[in-house]
Formats: structure tokens, C-alpha cells, sequence
């Protein structure tokens, strides 16, 4: 492939200061971990969260804008894993749409993605707070939120094998409780909950408004891809991960949401932090031993998420540092842990600041916003890089063009969703991106590397 004077800019390798890359990411995943961390980053969204939609659209509202939704997941997970084969970057998003739109493309998905993963986390851990708070009442939220947050940037500070072994194991822990909570709701299950009158209470602007509390059934299963350069066999082993965890997530959303609004009345957990909890307490009582086991299950859903989603803005971080876009320290990767520590630290600093305003429905529009920027950018580089470069190494190909196109267009309407409904959060998004913009063009343009070397990782798949 033929490489432009513009693209490959003034800088060289010998003038790239190589001292600081001694150290890199180790090549230590199957997928059985990709699938754990796929379903590890989602999961939380069936413990927290969604909920919120029962506010905006009622149960049949919200249960309608999750079926466009799931069909986008879908589609999306199709498409992203012929990026993610093809090009197994630890940048994930920034790495495709730089191959595809150029550095400037590269920045604004890759920008769109840590938009996504700094604001998911603060509304996990003020969830997992809200939790530790139901269990122990002496504890107040907002510190049990601060530990929490703090604890897992070190946990994930230990090294990928530690943080994957420990993803898996609070995943399937987590989701061997949501089946525990599935079986302790299915015999009160009423339909007179579900089919409620009227049943679009909010009409269809509010099938639009729970539009993001539906994404956050799914929200962050892309971050796997982020550890593309930390799988044993990318090419083969990440379709395998990603189309399984999907698979899982799908029974998952459609489950947790009808099962839940068929044992209680929807206005008691439309607005809190912990609606499994408080719909079992509507069954079996506050404080009774089946709530007391789903606060100790419903732990391990949302520290499975809390953990994967700092590991993925870590190595999206630490990704975009290395190619130039963001200041180098980032890029610094720990010799004897091999994990990019700046990348995991100053980012978790902003997401603990977002935290601290206690404002999670907010936080979690944010985080969508980013999330659904991120989708747009990603399909569209998928249509150019197959015009571009047809010849490109794809060991998993999706139905093309008619997934993608699918996909593409539930992704519009979902952006248009978010404008919609979300207007009054829209400014707090363009504020962002503004920032972002100025800085690109005042600083992050200035360092970025070379091109071939910036995929130079991928030469060594190919051997």
C-alpha cells in the first residue's frame, strides 16, 4: 500500500525517541477471556442502569427501543469483528478509522471511544456504592464509590493475566447470579405488569428517550478489541469472542428486563441504582436473605464491568499515546507488570471527578453519546477501508455490504435518539468534543508517527 508524504509526516523512526518501549503488552489471551471480557464490561448493565428507561418510556417503551438496539448490537459485533481481525490494535477504533479516514479520523473515533469508557465507570462504581451502601448501611456511598474505583485501577495495575483471570471469574459469578435471580422471580411473574394501560405511557417520544438505557444493555462489548495485541491468535480467536459474548448478552437484556418489570411496579426501581434488589424486596422483603445474596451477587456483575471498562480506557489511552495523538507519558508501560500505568491512572482521575457529582443517568448519556459517535465513525471506515483496500488480510468477513449498511442506519437513528431526548445533556457532549478538537489541532497533530510504523504490530501476526 502506498503511503502519502502527508500520512507518514515529517517524523521518522530514528527520530522517535524508542526508550520508553522497551517494555510492551504481553500475548497471554484465549477467548474464553475475550468472551469474559465482552460479557464482563456489559454485565453490570443487567444489575444497574437500565432501569432508568422504565422513567422515560414505561416497560413496553423501553422493552420496544431495546429490540433496534439488540439488531444494531448485532450487526455492529458482525462488523466490528472484520475491523478487529483485520487490524488487531491495541487502539481498537482510533487504529481503524486512522487506517481508513487518516489521523485526523483516527483521533475523533479514538476520542469518541474514551468518551465512552471514562464516563461508563463512574456511573458502575457509584452503582456498586449504591450496593456496598444496601449492605452496610454505616458505609456511605460516595466513599465505598471512591474505594472501589481506586481499588480496581490497582488491581488492573497487577498485569493482564491477573486482571483476565479475575474478569473471568467475577463474570461468570455474576452471571451465575443473574440465572439465581431469574429462577427467585419467574414464579411471580405477572403479564398484568408488563402489558400495563396505557402502554406507551410517555408515547413515542418516550420509546425515544429510553433509547440510551437500552444501549446500556450492551454498552462497552466493543472494549474487548482493545486487547487485540494481548490475544495469543487475534485473527482467529477474536470473531470467536465476540459473536459468543454477544450471543450471551442478547438472553441476558431481554431476560432481566421482563422478568424484573413482571414482579414489581416499574415507578420503584425506575430511578434507583439497584433495582434487582428493590424488585426481590418487593417479593420477599427488605433485608430478607434472597435480597441479601442478590446485594452479594450483584457486587461481582458490576466489578466485572467496573474492571473491564478500566482496562479498556487504559489500553485506548495508552494506544493513542503511542501513535502521538496524546501526550507520550501515557504510553509509559509498567517493565515488570507490562501495563501502561499513566494510561490507567490519569483517566481514572477524571472518571472518579464525573463520579463524584453523583449524577449516574447523566453519566451514563454521556458515556452513550461517546459510544454511538464511536459506532458511526467505525462502520463508516469499514465501507472505506473495503473500497480502499480490498486486498486487506480479513480472516473473519461480514456479510457486506448489507450488514453493515444495517447497522450504520440503526446507528443514525440511535444518534438522533440521543439528540432528541437528550438535549439538555448535548452541551456537556459538544463541550467535550470542542476541547478535544482545540487540542487536536494545537498539540495532538504535532507528534503523530509514522504510519507504517504505527501498524508495524501487525507485520508480526503475519509471519
Amino acid at each position: 500500500m502506498e503511503i502519502s508524504k502527508v500520512e507518514t509526516g515529517i517524523n521518522t523512526m530514528e527520530q522517535y525517541d524508542k526508550t520508553d518501549e522497551k517494555a510492551n503488552l504481553s500475548r497471554v489471551l484465549k477467548p474464553i477471556h475475550l468472551w469474559a471480557l465482552a460479557v464482563g464490561l456489559v454485565i453490570s448493565g443487567n444489575y444497574f442502569g437500565w432501569s432508568y428507561g422504565f422513567a422515560a418510556g414505561g416497560v413496553m417503551g423501553l422493552a420496544i427501543a431495546l429490540v433496534p438496539v439488540t439488531i444494531f448490537y448485532v450487526t455492529f459485533i458482525l462488523s466490528y469483528s472484520e475491523l478487529a481481525t483485520a487490524i488487531p490494535h491495541a487502539g481498537g477504533p482510533s487504529a481503524y478509522a486512522r487506517r481508513a479516514l487518516g489521523k485526523f479520523g483516527g483521533y475523533m473515533n479514538g476520542i469518541s471511544c474514551l468518551i465512552e469508557f471514562i464516563f461508563a465507570p463512574p456511573a458502575i462504581a457509584l452503582a456498586v456504592g449504591g450496593y456496598i451502601h444496601a449492605i452496610f448501611p454505616l458505609i456511605d456511598v460516595m466513599p465505598a464509590t471512591v474505594i472501589a474505583f481506586l481499588l480496581f485501577i490497582f488491581i488492573n495495575y497487577w498485569g493482564m493475566k491477573v486482571s483476565a483471570t479475575f474478569e473471568l471469574v467475577v463474570t461468570i459469578v455474576a452471571l451465575v447470579g443473574l440465572v439465581v435471580y431469574w429462577a427467585m422471580a419467574l414464579p411471580y411473574f405477572e403479564m398484568s405488569r408488563v402489558m400495563t394501560t396505557p402502554l406507551l405511557p410517555n408515547g413515542f417520544d418516550g420509546v425515544m428517550a429510553a433509547i440510551p438505557f437500552a444501549i446500556w444493555f450492551y454498552l462497552a462489548i466493543e472494549g474487548g478489541a482493545m486487547s487485540a495485541e494481548e490475544m495469543v491468535n487475534p485473527q482467529k480467536d477474536i470473531s470467536i469472542g465476540f459473536l459468543s459474548g454477544m450471543g450471551t448478552l442478547m438472553v441476558m437484556a431481554f431476560l432481566t428486563l421482563f422478568l424484573t418489570a413482571g414482579i414489581t411496579d416499574v415507578k420503584s426501581i425506575e430511578a434507583v441504582d439497584f433495582p434487582l434488589l428493590m424488585a426481590l424486596s418487593s417479593i420477599f422483603g427488605e433485608g430478607s436473605l434472597p435480597v441479601m445474596l442478590m446485594s452479594c451477587i450483584g457486587l461481582f456483575g458490576l466489578v466485572a464491568s467496573l474492571h473491564g471498562i478500566i482496562l479498556g480506557y487504559s489500553r485506548q489511552a495508552y494506544a493513542m499515546a503511542r501513535t502521538g495523538y496524546l501526550p507520550k507519558f501515557l504510553a509509559y508501560v509498567d517493565p515488570k507488570h507490562h501495563t501502561p500505568v499513566w494510561a490507567l491512572i490519569l483517566p481514572g482521575i477524571l472518571g472518579l471527578g464525573a463520579a463524584l457529582t453523583g449524577l449516574t443517568d447523566v453519566v451514563i448519556t454521556i458515556s452513550v453519546f461517546g459510544s454511538v459517535a464511536m459506532y458511526i465513525i467505525s462502520l463508516v471506515s469499514l465501507f472505506v477501508l473495503r473500497t480502499k483496500e480490498p486486498d486487506l488480510k480479513r480472516p473473519f468477513k461480514v456479510s457486506y455490504p448489507i450488514v453493515p449498511a444495517i447497522s450504520l442506519l440503526i446507528a443514525i437513528f440511535c444518534l438522533v435518539s440521543l439528540v432528541y431526548a437528550s438535549s439538555n445533556i448535548l452541551p456537556y457532549v459538544l463541550g467535550v468534543y470542542v476541547l478535544a478538537i482545540v487540542y487536536y489541532f494545537i498539540w495532538g497533530n504535532k507528534n503523530i508517527r509514522p504510519f507504517k510504523e504505527e501498524f508495524g504490530v501487525l507485520e508480526e501476526l503475519d509471519k
